[in-house]
């Protein structure tokens, strides 16, 4: 499997919503193809890009996006083909279309939790995110992954020399570019992918996400205690939607570097004398005190702010 594979997982896993920017940059070149664009026209091709939205569409209660269309047209399968491994790298190159695509890849993944994958997300698109990960593997064992993807799927190439000298003329190409060229961030983590189980792999990024989220939660509990000069519990009270998964966890983090774990459905979960409990998508979660009456109140979003 590879990096679209596990975003995707890695997404489900957090719950949050996934957004394959890969996809963006194949859909304009399946475009620029019908078109009869020239790849090396970069102002033609930017206006293309800026002329298509481009959008996802979920399956009920599934956070990963089942359909990509540009345009209105479905163009899923259509940009799987090896014509457009051919065509996605000197179409993504061009400045004019990374920059039409950036503010709409910037909308998408700034309206709730994203799990995002593409090639410069961690050094152009997302700069500031909280977790980055380089993900490789090497250029043989991509192409077997891609083979494989392909048969299963029944679109592009299984010719693995074909689909081998894609991936490195693109690797090439992409680390070459003179617009946002493939580079991990200074602060990404760099995971190598080769001959690991792909569990192993979702589990890795997943611990990343998780030990970040704790270590924010931390210091910002830390930091109200010193405030109030040490105190036997903290309350949260917030009503968390059951789509904001980034405050779930950030909650569940704090609170377990505290002494409270929370199981699966969040219910009758006790840590020493502090009670949790939840109702339907709303979390309320209680500390008691035990030498205290003082309780501080926080509203969930002064840890996500």
């Amino acid at each position: 499997a590879g990096k679209s594979t596990v975003a995707k997982a890695v997404a489900r896993e957090l719950g949050f919503s996934c957004l394959d920017t890969g996809a963006m940059y194949r859909a304009v070149a399946w475009r620029a193809l019908q078109d009869g664009v020239p790849f090396d026209d970069d102002e033609a091709l930017g206006r293309l890009a800026r002329a298509h939205d481009i959008a996802f569409a979920h399956e009920e209660g599934e956070p990963v996006p089942r359909r990509v269309s540009i345009g209105g047209i479905d163009v899923t399968d259509a940009i799987r083909t090896a014509e457009i491994d051919r065509a996605v790298s000197p179409v993504s190159a061009a400045p004019a279309v990374r920059e039409a695509l950036l503010d709409q890849q910037r909308r998408i993944g700034n309206a709730g939790d994203y799990v995002v994958e593409g090639r410069d997300i961690g050094t152009t698109v997302f700069p500031e995110a909280p977790v980055k990960v380089f993900l490789t593997a090497s250029a043989e064992e991509r192409a077997h992954r891609r083979v494989r993807q392909n048969v299963d799927r029944g679109v592009g190439s299984v010719d693995y020399d074909e689909v081998l000298t894609d991936i490195r003329r693109r690797d090439d190409q992409d680390s070459s570019r003179a617009t946002s060229p493939l580079r991990p961030a200074d602060d990404a983590v760099r995971l190598d992918s080769t001959g690991r189980y792909i569990e192993e792999v979702i589990e890795d990024i997943c611990a990343l996400a998780r030990e970040k989220f704790a270590y924010e939660v931390k210091k910002l509990i830390g930091a109200y205690a010193a405030v109030m000069g040490g105190v036997d519990a903290i309350i949260f009270t917030a009503g968390v939607g059951e789509n904001d998964a980034l405050e779930r966890m950030q909650i569940a983090s704090g609170l377990e570097y505290m002494g409270v774990k929370m199981d699966e459905d969040a219910n009758n979960v006790r840590g020493e004398e502090r009670v949790i409990s939840a109702t339907d998508s709303k979390v309320k979660v209680l500390l008691i005190p035990t030498n205290e009456e003082l309780m501080i109140a926080m509203d969930t979003a002064s840890l996500v702010g």
